[in-house]
């Protein structure tokens, strides 16, 4: 059964073009299930209308997906709603991975050097008895905690091991190149 996929991006890499191929890869396969996935991202600028409807129309938009695929270019992990994004899906509980998208020839034609992954600026602390997670980002070459979105609940208690600890979010999730990594035949299964 195909998944719900929310993107996750740069609005540059859009205008560069890569963005596209990775969201648009499934209009080239026989049948849009064989790609693995539906396209459930937010695509507009939603810039204009302010915090409150940008969190709400992110919230929507990875409302009914599985699996959240940040697709990394230059700056992605810099930007604000990406990493809001990410944390948003975290709680949520979708699948998350992120893909490089700079190997990838950009509009001039050219490809470049992978950018910084995001999932290294974010991390997650436990509670000692393991029922909340409390949020952080890296800013200014020190750890502080996420503004955009309050620790919260878990639904279900942390594995022993893991409470009372920090975790950056790229210890636990996965991070491939679409072009090194053959994305095109393998998305399915990374999503899945």
């Amino acid at each position: 059964m195909a998944k719900r996929v929310f993107f996750s991006f740069h609005y540059q890499d859009v205008i560069d073009f890569r963005a596209n191929v990775v969201r648009n890869h499934w209009f080239t396969k026989p049948g849009r299930e064989d790609a693995g996935f539906f396209d459930a991202s937010l695509w507009e600028d939603a810039k204009k209308q302010g915090d409150p409807s940008i969190k709400r129309l992110i919230n929507d938009g990875i409302q009914n997906t599985s699996a959240t695929v940040v697709l990394v270019g230059s700056q992605t992990y810099n930007r604000r709603w990406v990493r809001y994004e990410i944390i948003k899906s975290l709680q949520k509980g979708n699948r998350l991975i992120a893909i490089h998208i700079n190997s990838i020839k950009g509009r001039d034609g050219c490809v470049k050097v992978s950018g910084p992954n995001p999932f290294e600026y974010l991390g997650v602390r436990y509670s000692d008895n393991g029922n909340r997670l409390e949020l952080y980002e890296y800013r200014n070459g020190r750890w502080i905690s996420y503004r955009d979105l309050s620790s919260y609940e878990l639904i279900r208690k942390a594995p022993v091991e893991m409470r009372g600890r920090f975790h950056k979010i790229s210890d636990s999730y996965s991070i491939y190149d679409w072009v090194r990594s053959d994305g095109y035949n393998r998305f399915s299964e990374w999503v899945s």
